[in-house]
């Protein structure tokens, strides 16, 4: 899709890149859809729905197992969506990208494959306070299951990480540093590099939960140092129920498979079973395969239109909404990080923001409302709830003037 150009590529023609997403062309309650909940989920581009398609309609097979014409053709575009997270990413190979269901499937893996086999009681893993439940529930079984301790590293009023302190938490026993590069909840972007950097040099691993990040800035797993990063399809105008995980491939080579069944293996016996090689050891059973093959869709898509030209679209819309919201009477923003992505969580004195959302639809508007799967940093806050509006790539600045005269309404009837 060519986009304004005058020997490189400049801003979005948003107008025009809002053609490729048929559900923003509906109504709802009789009003012109305005979606500003694209933290829980993007909507899909045209080439994303027309892959998946393309994909049931002209060839679909099963992978990797078929002389066939039609599994030759599933089993190549499914690989090419490989190749194409690799690219998203800067791994080194595509046989350091492992497809899961997307980043809490990457992350149980990674606590039930990496860590568990090695794991004691009294060891140690260290999250922030604002991780998203997929970040923070895999570890706490884990430490049920084998009396290790889960740790917090501690943020600011602002919602910012506290990375001398968190430094300071690590120790001898600290076994792995789980962290959001940006958080769902408040729109923290995290100093994942410097974080990492410091966990080199105590010896300690780092796992990157960018479901996030990968729609809204460039991600180099290489430049970042971590060592495993986990990502969804769906937060990136891809389908529901795929993603990723990246790993170093010196670490996924030494894990054991965590699930067993058919294509994880190259050969089995009732005496005994041989392992597949990288990725294909980590992906028991038929793939997602459609899902795969939006995901690289959409990887595609986003490499067309350029994530350093969303990152700064969606920067102008943070900055004109985060301004108005301040502007609001008894309107406080929650996470006010120096870094942030395009997210402002708020509360507004007296209302419970389930009622706010509610009168808010009814304008056409969709947000979204509750813990955001993130109560700790609710606990924080002091907050049982916020509401939250959040950007995309087709978000346009006057979709959050609408929204701020459904929310200048709805503070009239609820106040």
């Amino acid at each position: 899709m060519e986009i304004v150009k005058s020997g490189v590529r400049e801003q979005l023609d948003v107008h025009r890149l809002r053609e490729q997403f048929p559900v923003l062309a509906r109504q709802v309650h009789g009003k012109p859809l305005v979606y500003l909940d694209n933290a829980a989920t993007a909507q899909r581009p045209l080439a994303v729905i027309e892959a998946i398609d393309g994909f049931y309609r002209n060839y679909n097979a099963n992978v990797h197992r078929g002389v066939h014409q039609l599994s030759v053709e599933a089993s190549e575009a499914f690989e090419q969506s490989r190749q194409a997270v690799r690219r998203l990413l800067n791994a080194r190979s595509e046989r350091e990208i492992i497809f899961t269901r997307g980043t809490t499937e990457a992350i149980n893996l990674v606590a039930n494959s990496y860590l568990r086999p090695t794991i004691q009681a009294g060891d140690e893993i260290l999250v922030s306070h604002m991780e998203h439940h997929s970040n923070i529930v895999p570890w706490q079984l884990l430490c049920e299951q084998t009396g290790a301790v889960l740790k917090v590293m501690p943020i600011n009023q602002r919602g910012e990480l506290l990375l001398d302190e968190a430094e300071a938490m690590i120790s001898e026993r600290t076994k792995l540093i789980g962290i959001v590069h940006v958080s769902n909840a408040l729109g923290t972007v995290n100093p994942v590099a410097e974080l990492c950097a410091l966990a080199k040099q105590h010896g300690v691993p780092v796992l990157v939960d960018g479901a996030q990040a990968t729609p809204h800035e460039k991600v180099d797993v290489q430049a970042l140092g971590c060592d495993f990063y986990a990502l969804s399809a769906h937060k990136m105008y891809g389908p529901t129920g795929i993603g990723a995980l990246w790993g170093r491939e010196e670490l996924l080579e030494a894990m054991p498979p965590w699930q067993g069944g058919g294509e994880m293996i190259t050969r089995v016996s009732f005496d005994g079973t041989t392992y597949n090689e990288l990725p294909h050891k980590f992906e028991a059973g038929t793939p997602n395969i459609a899902g795969a093959i939006g995901l690289g869709a959409a990887v595609k898509w986003l490499e067309d239109i350029g994530v350093e030209r969303i990152a700064a679209h969606e920067q102008k819309l943070l900055d004109h909404a985060t301004e108005r919201m301040s502007e609001v009477e008894g309107l406080t923003i929650i996470g006010q990080a120096a870094h942030k992505g395009p997210v402002v969580a708020f509360t507004l004195d007296g209302v419970h923001p389930n009622d706010l959302g509610t009168i808010i639809d009814h304008h056409g508007v969709a947000i979204r409302t509750g813990h955001h799967c993130a109560m700790p940093v609710m606990q924080f806050f002091g907050v049982a709830a916020t509401a939250r509006v959040s950007f995309a790539c087709y978000n346009l600045r006057a979709e959050i003037d609408v929204f701020l005269d459904a929310l200048e309404k709805a503070r009239k009837m609820l106040t």
